[in-house]
């Protein structure tokens, strides 16, 4: 699947494209706060651009204003990667640099991947923005994701998210990044139905993602361990740990 198909999948209105190269400069004044991420910008970013601009009058979706955020506009930009680059890191600071809440699609390595982070208003620097909550990253495998690219094309669609307000509209997207994670745990795509339920899903990703990395390092302690007392102790906790993984998997 390219980046092409993907963002063909988006459904984006043509009232709504802006198709303008962001240029570097912008990330380094603003998404790099270290000489060490100006290198990784500089390096390992070969094309921003801005696709789209979500707007109550390009989309027809209200915005949406709390004690916490205001959501008057969704960004949407399509980030290409030099194959060396630091994926991570690099779309965490484009998430960063845009003040409004952003929808990224990434290419790297003929991967490409979805990304989006909800955002709020700084407490400590008036006017400005900040993230909220970690960066949600799906990120698109031939090898395990094919079976579910149709239902994923089409839960991912603009037109299929919540459109009583551009914040329910982002959560929709969140919601459907969030299916696609977890499809490929449990090998099913599927759409949370409800709020409770996207919310518990959300959770059971976080739960099952620290047992799997308690579980490799366990796994790297027990290959080290000298002593066959400490050994067998780690064994029984990995295989605790195995256990609570395989609960995780079964309620996503």
């Amino acid at each position: 699947m390219s980046g092409d198909a993907l963002l063909a999948a988006l459904d984006l209105p043509s009232s709504s494209r802006v198709e303008q190269r962001v240029p570097k400069k912008l990330l380094l004044e603003h998404g790099a706060p270290t000489a060490a991420d100006k290198r990784l910008i500089n390096d390992g970013i070969e094309e921003l651009q801005w696709v789209a601009a979500l707007k109550p009058t390009t989309i027809g979706v209200p915005g949406y204003r709390d004690e916490v955020r205001e959501y008057l506009e969704i960004a949407v930009l399509r980030l290409r990667l030099r194959a060396a680059a630091k994926a991570s890191r690099l779309v965490e600071l484009v998430h960063r640099a845009v003040p409004y809440p952003l929808l990224l699609m990434t290419e790297h390595g003929g991967r490409p991947g979805l990304s989006a982070a909800h955002k709020r208003w700084s407490q400590g620097e008036a006017g400005k923005t900040v993230l909220e909550g970690e960066v949600v990253v799906a990120e698109w495998s031939a090898e395990h994701d094919a079976e579910h690219w149709s239902a994923f094309r089409e839960a991912v669609a603009l037109g299929k998210q919540p459109r009583t307000s551009l914040h329910a509209l982002y959560q929709g997207w969140i919601d459907t990044l969030h299916a696609l994670q977890a499809a490929c745990v449990t090998g099913t795509f599927v759409v949370a139905a409800n709020a409770a339920k996207a919310s518990a899903r959300r959770e059971g990703l976080q739960a099952f993602a620290r047992l799997d990395a308690e579980i490799v390092r366990l796994r790297a302690a027990a290959a080290k361990e000298t002593q066959m007392a400490r050994r067998v102790d780690l064994n029984l906790e990995l295989k605790r740990v195995e256990a609570a993984k395989a609960a995780a998997r079964a309620d996503l």
